[in-house]
């Protein structure tokens, strides 16, 4: 750390040995970033920027090519850039490959991809189709909270444990856990659902990772972030974050917490 170029290349460093990577492993990481300018450094190591909790839904992408799903991967896709925001390494390794210098955006997009497939089967994710055309089709809570452990906890230090949220209180209560948590970097998994004209119930998962006067931002692995009110979550009201179809008129609902525990 002591060679690094600049400030921002230092404070990498020190969040990829923070992140609980040994010396050797930093070294390495460092020689792939020593001497990048800040909008590089910004560009391959944070997945996610944001301009203001004013600006509304943001795109984020990496070079024209969007941080969201493939197929049903909800689940381990917004895993996969909680991880990129909490371990600049593994950053990297999605947005320049093994040795850090291959950025085309097709590139990315096929490394992104086969993380969300990896995370689907290490959470014993459901496929649909024929076996020679099989699609990820979501995720349980157990094998979200399965790869949230093994994802993330090694770069939180923490455990992972899903709490249900029944109601407003639930949610409120669990409000300062959740800001305490991403105020020391560590994302806090959710899952919300909605009710189809048909009756049939459905789900989606979303990651908070910041907080702002009064206000959570979300990540949605639709390749969005949004900042809501902590009332409209309190009250499980996600459309701002998402789109009218996760709306109260459609009972839209936040229904499971994913906390970190010490």
């Amino acid at each position: 750390m002591a060679n690094a170029s600049s400030q921002q290349e230092k404070a990498y460093l020190m969040k990829a040995l923070a992140s609980g990577y040994d010396v050797g492993e930093v070294e390495k990481f460092g020689g792939k970033i020593h001497g990048k300018d800040s909008a590089w450094l910004s560009e391959h190591l944070t997945p996610v920027t944001t301009n203001s909790v004013s600006s509304g839904k943001e795109q984020q992408d990496f070079r024209g090519e969007l941080w969201n799903q493939d197929d049903e991967t909800c689940v381990p896709s917004s895993t996969v850039t909680a991880r990129a925001l909490v371990d600049p390494v593994y950053a990297l390794e999605l947005t320049g490959g093994p040795d850090g210098t291959d950025d085309d955006p097709d590139h990315f997009r096929k490394r992104l991809h086969d993380e969300q497939f990896r995370m689907n089967d290490e959470g014993d994710g459901e496929y649909d189709g024929w076996w020679w055309d099989r699609q990820p089709a979501g995720m349980d809570s157990d094998g979200q909270e399965e790869i949230s452990n093994k994802e993330l906890g090694p770069h939180t230090g923490d455990k992972y444990d899903q709490k249900e949220m029944d109601s407003a209180d639930d949610r409120r209560g669990v409000l300062p856990d959740i800001e305490k948590s991403v105020a020391e970097g560590k994302p806090v998994p959710i899952n919300i659902t909605r009710v189809d004209e048909n009756g049939d119930r459905h789900g989606h998962s979303l990651m908070i990772i910041g907080q702002e006067n009064g206000k959570l931002q979300i990540y949605n692995p639709w390749g969005t972030t949004s900042w809501i009110s902590e009332d409209d979550f309190i009250n499980g009201d996600l459309e701002a974050a998402t789109d009218d179809r996760y709306s109260k008129a459609n009972k839209g609902d936040v229904n499971r917490v994913y906390i970190q525990q010490d």
